[in-house]
């Protein structure tokens, strides 16, 4: 963990520093991950059934979960957590449905009728780590805003490593209203999601998270599918002041860095005496946490602690992290929410941690990460929906505007475009 502070001269080049960190992995995957789509796309099913007894240690008997395992999984969560379960999926539903625009039509001055017109995508498939390190969260945030969107096919895919199935994931995928489920992970999933196999019908976009490989398949198949991001590490960024208990913003620190070693925990503040008690807290606290190893190197190699003379330079600091989650542990988090140009998620106030956003808040927890947030937004129903526009003209609207339209056609050099339209104008030919 490095201690910074704005009132040091050599604060700007060690904050650049923190900034430049080099967090995302350095394994080089990209022609291995190439392999594997053309073995793909080359023996569909085979290749898929291969790669899973090699990485997955085990060879399934077919590729496509049946409803019946699906029920047997959904039939056997503790009644507490299926209710859990269902809460989270009831406000993510609610949050992500209230998001759905309207269509646009207009009838303009020249007297065109202008519209645009929202469709849902035919088909998504959804990336699902799985195994032991099962997240059911990640199957509600990336299928409920698909299926709210008008999605019709959601085809999931999610590893089973040595053939385990963690039945919280399929529960989740049945509440989420999930059309498929494939037990395939790596890039070997995605290559089936974007190109097609027999068992596996290609779809338009692929979301969710992933190792390096599911990243780079990602990569390599946007284009032929579209894709939401290339998500890196997870990273927090805590305002606190000296009225908060230390250990609370320790434990929300943590939440991030038991993500894994290379995520990044940051703490601004302008009280030297509150830094120190939370970094002891933080020390303190690692120990206890069943992740501690991950936690603790998460910390010991990206956490940092900013002192500040007053909140303006904390704004300004965070506009330049552009962090994936930021927290305002103040007075009035919603004045200086206001003035925060960029972060992925905000959460506001000192009872509102950003676990809450991980499982029940409502908005998404599919985030830019990497000072992505300077251009990148959180899942929506926006990403499983697309634009149309339209535009309706009579003569009288095109004597208007048209011969507008043939000048620039002409000076661009394109006759034919300028004929299409001239063509139609009174008196021309």
């Amino acid at each position: 963990m490095i201690r910074l502070t704005t009132a040091s001269p050599d604060f700007e080049p060690a904050f650049a520093a923190l900034l430049g960190q080099a967090r995302e992995t350095t394994e080089t995957v990209d022609k291995a991950v190439s392999a594997i789509v053309a073995d793909v796309r080359a023996r569909g099913d085979a290749a898929l059934f291969d790669y899973t007894a090699r990485f997955d240690r085990h060879t399934p008997i077919a590729l496509r979960i049946a409803e019946a395992e699906i029920d047997a999984a959904t039939a056997s969560i503790p009644a507490e957590l299926a209710r859990a379960l269902d809460l989270a999926a009831t406000r993510i539903e609610a949050f992500h449905k209230a998001q759905l625009p309207s269509d646009l039509k207009m009838t303009d001055a020249a007297g065109l009728t202008l519209g645009m017109r929202w469709g849902a995508l035919d088909s998504v498939g959804i990336y699902v780590p799985g195994g032991k390190a099962a997240y059911p969260s990640s199957v509600l945030m990336n299928a409920i805003p698909a299926r709210a969107a008008g999605v019709s096919r959601i085809a999931m895919c999610v590893p089973t490593p040595d053939g385990v199935l963690n039945p919280l994931v399929l529960a989740a995928a049945r509440r989420a209203g999930v059309s498929e489920v494939y037990r395939v992970g790596g890039a070997q999933a995605v290559a089936a999601l974007a190109y097609g196999t027999r068992s596996i019908a290609p779809v338009d976009r692929i979301v969710g998270p992933g190792n390096a490989y599911v990243a780079e398949a990602k990569r390599q198949v946007f284009g032929r599918v579209g894709i939401d991001n290339i998500a890196g590490p997870s990273e927090v960024v805590v305002l606190a002041d000296a009225a908060n208990d230390p250990r609370r913003v320790a434990i929300d620190l943590m939440a991030q860095a038991e993500h894994d070693e290379a995520a990044q925990s940051i703490l601004i503040t302008d009280s030297a005496a509150f830094a120190d008690a939370v970094a002891a807290a933080v020390l303190a606290e690692i120990p206890t946490l069943p992740r501690a190893a991950i936690a603790g190197a998460s910390w010991d190699a990206h956490g940092a602690i900013v002192l500040v003379r007053d909140w303006d330079e904390a704004i300004a600091l965070v506009d330049r992290l552009a962090p994936e989650h930021l927290q305002i542990m103040l007075p009035e988090p919603e004045t200086v929410f206001a003035r925060v140009r960029h972060a992925g998620a905000a959460f506001l106030g000192a009872y509102c941690p950003e676990a809450v956003g991980d499982y029940v808040g409502g908005p998404n927890h599919v985030l830019p990460t990497g000072r992505t947030a300077r251009f990148a937004s959180g899942l929506s129903v926006f990403d499983f929906l697309k634009r149309t526009t339209w535009i309706s003209a009579d003569s009288a609207a095109l004597e208007q505007v048209g011969p507008a339209a043939v000048a620039l056609a002409e000076a661009e050099g394109l006759q034919a475009h300028a004929r299409s339209v001239a063509i139609r104008l009174q008196g021309k030919t």
